[in-house]
């Protein structure tokens, strides 16, 4: 009996498997930088609308809006990630997140870009730190078409101040 070597060194399939995974992550823009939301998560992308204070919460924390007859917080993400406060434009959304321990959130985002496909080879994980801000806020970056984009970690953004 005769071994074709025909293939050349075999890759094990659970490594075919990994190389070939692809995640989807929308793209939003908070300033001048680029993140990426899985897309699991996302409930609904709706236009910027009116927010209701809610008195005594912490300042990222915008209020609640009424969508569909159920009241959702809203909060800003730009404040979330201590950047400056949010410019409301025509390309202003909020994005309706299904968090695990919080349930639906609103997340007030400059610019809803694109939906992208990044493979798990193009994604890297960022050692965790205990830092606050922004950097406890993000978990990987990933490459695409020459182009990093911070992966947002949604299980560190809670509601507590």
């Amino acid at each position: 009996m005769e071994l074709s070597t025909k293939f050349g060194s075999q890759v094990p399939d659970d490594e075919n498997k990994r190389s070939s995974e692809t995640m989807q992550y929308i793209v939003i823009r908070l300033g001048v930088e680029q993140y990426g939301i899985d897309i699991r998560n996302i409930e609904t992308i709706t236009r910027m609308q009116h927010v209701t204070r809610v008195p005594k919460m912490p300042a990222y924390l915008k209020g609640v809006i009424n969508l569909r007859g159920v009241v959702i917080p809203v909060l800003s993400m730009r404040l979330r990630m201590n950047l400056e406060a949010d410019e409301i434009t025509k390309s202003t959304r909020i994005l309706v997140l299904n968090l695990e321990q919080e349930g639906n959130v609103g997340f007030i985002v400059d610019e809803v870009k694109e939906v992208v496909s990044l493979n798990v080879d193009d994604i890297e994980k960022i050692a965790e730190n205990n830092k606050e801000g922004k950097a406890s806020l993000i978990n990987a970056v990933g490459k695409h078409n020459g182009e990093l984009i911070s992966l947002v970690d949604l299980n560190a953004i809670s509601l507590e101040g």
